[in-house]
């Protein structure tokens, strides 16, 4: 049984992205747990509730539109998924959101996260940063799928898996990979983007481990030419060959290394236009 979480602020992406996991998983018997989080007017701009509810607000209120919210989401929701297999759960809570999630990820041992996102350019991207950047650099044990503005379902039958074998590999961070491509019936394309004429010794090791792991699922491995930022020749990749599906290892840079290096994760989340698949390290 999968158990899923779908955070919401009951705006279209929120709704987007939970019919995008009641469609991929349409097949296997689930648990979804819709949450939102309520806060203090006077901190709404940190929460997922700022996007419905007005500075005024008193706290009992506010609270009394988080379930309304939800209970609407949930009647949305079984108007269109009739699937005996899938069962909801709503949670409305005073709390942060990231704080939130990792409550109920420990408590109902939550297999995946799925929210939706918004593109955002410039100073947006920079300094307000989205909710599922803070989930994806603040959630450290759960694989969060991101699903973006407007995106509708494809199957995902050609994922991809973008890595530069810097880093070692583990059963554990690529297993939900490979149970996605086998329940999907799916393969995985490998990129990597050459920075350097060839691999060292140990992205070597590194290449030949993950590619161990991969032999029980069809896959294939693409080299890519450097030209422009990491996120242009992904997006370029992703457009070539026909992704569905992009998944990426979030990796925790120092924060001198944060400064030099391109933030790629968190640049796809805000501008892929294929769903992510964020694996926690």
């Amino acid at each position: 049984m999968k158990r899923i979480l779908l955070p919401t602020d009951f705006s279209f992406n929120s709704l987007n992205a939970a019919n995008y996991a009641i469609e991929l998983f349409k097949e296997e018997v689930c648990d979804f747990f819709l949450v939102n989080t309520y806060t203090p007017s006077f901190v709404h701009s940190r929460f997922m509730a700022s996007a419905v509810y007005g500075g005024g607000m008193v706290e009992d209120n506010v609270q009394s539109r988080s379930q309304e919210g939800l209970s609407r989401v949930l009647e949305q929701i079984n108007g269109k998924d009739n699937n005996p297999n899938h069962h909801f759960t709503s949670i409305s809570s005073f709390n942060l959101l990231t704080e939130e999630l990792k409550d109920i990820i420990e408590n109902e041992q939550i297999d995946l996260i799925v929210t939706g996102t918004k593109g955002a350019s410039g100073f947006e991207e920079v300094f307000l940063g989205s909710n599922t950047v803070r989930m994806i650099k603040s959630i450290r044990d759960c694989p969060i799928l991101a699903i973006p503005e407007n995106y509708k379902f494809t199957e995902s039958k050609k994922i991809g898996f973008a890595t530069d074998f810097k880093r070692n590999f583990s059963a554990e961070v690529i297993e939900p990979l490979i149970n996605l491509v086998k329940y999907k019936d799916a393969s995985i394309d490998i990129v990597h983007i050459n920075e350097q004429e060839q691999l060292s010794k140990y992205q070597e090791s590194n290449k030949d481990i993950l590619l161990e792991y991969l032999q029980a699922v069809p896959h294939s491995l693409h080299e890519m030419p450097y030209f422009a930022s990491k996120t242009d020749v992904i997006k370029l990749f992703v457009e070539e060959t026909n992704i569905n599906l992009l998944a990426m290892i979030y990796y925790r840079h120092g924060y001198l290394e944060e400064l030099v290096r391109e933030p790629v994760v968190k640049r796809m989340a805000f501008h892929s236009e294929v769903p992510i698949l964020v694996l926690p390290d």
